[in-house]
């Protein structure tokens, strides 16, 4: 009834929020029956926590039903017969997004598991609404550890022996905690330390019945407001989170990265300990470091955070570029720096859960989308766009990669004129949430995913400060080499070939000399400019001067 005294929703009983409301307490009813099946046929989850756990699934899908539910009334019934153009629309939309981001917050800090991941996914997405990404992205650092006692039922039944007999030691407080799993320093009978990921128990279970609320509300929003589609959001988090519970191929990710960055002394890939991993434990070489975006940290060590940032994003341009094999998830607590080594520190990457490969058509033609964006050829970003089934769209890609229009004046990694910004601020008036929900859910999967992977990536380089032509050059360069790489040959062949190496290297340098001489001869435009405005004015001033001495001669 509170809902009802909030909004003023039309009196028939058929309304689309009328039906929704009936569906979804509906739906609970069979959640309920659903949530007792799933954990009674369990057998990973143990007996104490069985029932405990189908009743807590219950109320949480209870709370998500409630929570999306009230979030797509407030859309539908605060943005009404408001024209998508007007400051009032504007306005309205700001404040609606904001209450809604807060109110899936608080939902994902009630639900906790799978429901936190599902924040933190939607925070790294680039376009989603800004309220989102700056309320959710507070989700990063809530996780709260699991009860050992659970956590050493979790390894003795998947290890097959007592603790004791495979560790020397085993710190029982967590070293870092997250959503689907936490980490623990051991030591192994030979000696070598390792960091034990544990997965917090009765998860696989919880992820059967959090998934299938998921995907019930984003489809009941479409079919019930056609304009709001966000079911390829929950498409696409499913199949990411489903892939991170497998620590299986979470190490054989670990070992093709390693694998493609062999010969790069930059980079450190913990060393996978199979004989202690299985599907819900992974045993791997404990690494010392900090985080990548520490500053301080960097500036004790005496390392220079722009270095960092170089290397950083050299090493996922690769990834994205040349390999087609991406770390889908890079935030800063599964990127540390180690200091030391020849070259003053290394790049520990740590969680391989979610990483994807590329399929090779798109790594293609992305890599044509990056040549594309850097020479600002509107009508190849178009031709591309097209390719990638996002149409009219494609306009936009200049502006979420590189910060500036197809049409700017501007170089390369100095963001927009203020008439760029006016009129892109016009455009952006007109595009309603129908537009950005078409545009995302017509995004090819590896798209988003890049998308994804880039939005973390120039988050850190931002807090390292350094400038963002850095990473723009970066990508232009590996565009160029992933362009001439044939996926056939050795994985680290830009390492290797030195025959490949410089071909490649010639087809970049020829793209800078393209740069320079079209930011030069814009250079030269706005030189000229400058230099007539300042003759006229000098002549405007000479002019007056005389008229003003001619007057008083006459007087």
């Amino acid at each position: 009834m509170e809902i009802l005294r909030k909004f003023k929703f039309p009196a028939r009983s058929k309304s689309p929020f009328f039906v929704y409301t009936i569906t979804g307490l509906a739906l609970t009813a069979v959640t309920s029956s659903a949530a007792v099946s799933v954990f009674r046929d369990s057998t990973s989850v143990h007996h104490p926590y069985k029932i405990a756990t189908a009743v807590e699934g219950v109320v949480r899908s209870s709370r998500a039903i409630y929570a999306i539910t009230l979030t797509v009334a407030d859309y539908k019934y605060s943005l009404r017969r408001l024209t998508a153009d007007s400051d009032e629309y504007i306005q309205r939309l700001t404040e609606v997004h904001s209450r809604s981001a807060k109110r899936i917050l608080k939902l994902c800090e009630s639900n906790k598991g799978f429901y936190v991941k599902a924040g933190q996914f939607v925070a790294t997405l680039k376009l989603v609404p800004k309220e989102y990404s700056l309320a959710l992205s507070s989700l990063q650092d809530q996780a709260v550890p699991c009860n050992f006692q659970d956590i050493k039922h979790v390894l003795t039944s998947n290890l097959g022996r007592n603790l004791s007999e495979i560790f020397l030691s085993f710190d029982e407080e967590p070293i870092a905690a997250a959503s689907i799993a936490q980490v623990h320093h051991a030591v192994l009978k030979n000696h070598q330390e390792v960091a034990v990921k544990v997965q917090y128990p009765g998860l696989k279970q919880n992820m059967k019945l959090d998934t299938m609320i998921m995907s019930f509300l984003s489809k009941s929003v479409v079919k019930i407001f056609p304009e709001y589609r966000f079911d390829w959001l929950v498409h696409e988090f499913v199949k990411s989170i489903s892939q991170e519970l497998d620590f299986i191929q979470e190490a054989k990710n670990s070992e093709k990265i390693a694998t493609n960055f062999k010969h790069n002394k930059m980079i450190t890939v913990p060393t996978v300990f199979w004989e202690f991993t299985t599907s819900q434990v992974l045993t791997m070489q404990f690494c010392k470091g900090f985080k990548v975006d520490d500053v301080e940290a960097l500036k004790r060590t005496n390392l220079s955070p722009g270095k960092v940032a170089k290397v950083l994003v050299e090493v996922f341009a690769e990834m994205i570029f040349v390999h087609g094999f991406i770390h889908g998830d890079p935030h800063p607590g599964n990127i540390l720096v180690s200091p030391g080594g020849k070259n003053g520190f290394s790049l520990v990457l740590l969680d391989h859960g979610n990483c994807k490969t590329l399929d090779e058509g798109f790594r293609q033609d992305f890599c044509r989308l990056w040549e594309a964006l850097i020479l600002l050829d509107s009508t190849k970003i178009q031709e591309l766009g097209t390719r990638f089934g996002v149409g009219q769209y494609a306009k936009f890609f200049p502006v979420i990669f590189t910060g500036r229009t197809s049409e700017s004046k501007s170089g390369l990694g100095k963001g927009m004129s203020i008439q760029e910004r006016q009129k892109l601020k016009q455009e952006l008036k007109l595009l309603r949430l129908e537009d950005v929900t078409t545009f995302m859910g017509s995004l090819p999967p590896d798209f988003l995913t890049v998308l994804r992977t880039d939005g973390l990536i120039r988050s850190i380089t931002l807090k390292l400060s350094a400038p963002q032509r850095v990473r723009l050059l970066a990508y232009a360069k590996y565009a160029v080499y992933g362009l001439g790489y044939n996926p056939t040959s050795e994985p680290d062949f830009v390492e290797k070939s030195i025959i490949s190496k410089s071909v490649m290297l010639v087809s970049y340098m020829r793209l800078r000399l393209i740069l320079e001489l079209m930011e030069l001869f814009q250079g030269m435009k706005k030189l000229k400019h400058t230099i007539y405005t300042f003759y006229g004015r000098v002549v405007d001033g000479i002019t007056r001067s005389v008229k003003v001495s001619s007057v008083t001669s006459i007087v």
